[in-house]
């Protein structure tokens, strides 16, 4: 397994960290800007920054050093998913997110990996990530970090704006994209 890879896999290895800090961080809070946060929700925000760093550092050293492979192209999106739903739905319980936004980000996350695993199956190509979903990616990500600091100036929330935007774009975009792959069996 190459670098790129086993980046890849700790970011899956700190999803249960994070949740578990989530569910058994306590209460105590500090004032920070005027903003009271708790001490478990800023710990679970550092895990959370780190676990998104690994992505941006897997892609890089991929791309950098040819260490591309399908097994990165198809497992590094997933485990962007299964990072940013876990705290998404983390944030929905604690109230720092609405849960309409975060349902329609999850239908998105669902259809477009099961669009990845048609395309696969019928092409034989693993759909890389497109610039509109890795922006989509990278506001999901930075607003969890600042609603979990407390929504600091509302920037987690336009943030997260930005995210259900993107999120609905490049849904769009990969679909119709891949559209070639529906039109005989419709």
């Amino acid at each position: 397994m190459n670098l790129p890879n086993k980046l890849t896999t700790f970011r899956i290895f700190l999803i249960p960290i994070f949740a578990l800090i989530i569910i058994f961080g306590g209460a105590q809070t500090v004032t920070v800007l005027g903003t009271k946060m708790f001490v478990s929700h800023i710990i679970a925000m550092v895990v959370f920054a780190v676990a998104s760093a690994t992505d941006w550092f897997d892609g890089h050293i991929a791309r950098s050093r040819g260490l591309v492979t399908n097994f990165g192209k198809f497992a590094d999106p997933l485990a962007d998913k299964m990072l940013t739903m876990t705290a998404f739905v983390f944030l929905v319980e604690l109230k720092l997110a609405p849960a309409w936004i975060i349902a329609v980000i999850v239908c998105r996350e669902l259809a477009v990996t099961g669009l990845r695993l048609i395309v696969v199956e019928n092409d034989g190509e693993v759909i890389a990530a497109a610039m509109p979903g890795k922006i989509k990616t990278t506001a999901q990500m930075l607003s969890i970090i600042f609603l979990l600091l407390g929504d600091i100036f509302h920037i987690g929330t336009v943030l997260l704006w930005i995210a259900l935007i993107f999120t609905i774009y490049s849904g769009y975009d990969y679909f119709k994209n891949s559209w070639h792959i529906f039109k005989g069996s419709m």
